[in-house]
């Protein structure tokens, strides 16, 4: 198992950029895809990007594509959210998943990330 943390989050006007991280502390981290979602008080949680354990299989959420990229740092545990062009409507707490085949997922506490025009 491990810990997932994301930081990252912050306010910033439409039309800017932020980057989110996620550390996933323990070992094998290497085996494990990692995800962010969003998630607002009017919404249920939703995906938005996937990075599988090989690096190479990534997804994205149709509203996010071109703009978010999700990549990974195998030697620091870590998974990257950059987003760009922000809009009011990813104004979301956002939630890192680390999600191992056998051993199950872990999600992170969120971090908010608030769009203003």
């Amino acid at each position: 198992q491990v810990q997932v943390t994301e930081s990252g989050g912050g306010s910033v006007q439409a039309g800017g950029s932020l980057t989110l991280s996620c550390v996933a502390s323990g070992r094998l981290f290497n085996m494990y895809s990692m995800a962010w979602f969003r998630q607002t008080p009017e919404k249920e949680r939703e995906f938005v990007a996937s990075i599988h354990s090989n690096g190479e299989t990534i997804y994205y959420r149709d509203s996010v594509k071109g703009r978010f990229a999700i990549s990974r740092d195998n030697a620091k545990n870590t998974v990257y959210l950059q987003m760009n062009n922000l809009k009011e409507e990813d104004t979301a707490v956002y939630f890192c998943k680390a999600d191992h085949r056998i051993l199950g997922p872990n999600w992170g506490q969120g971090t908010q990330v608030t769009v203003s025009s």
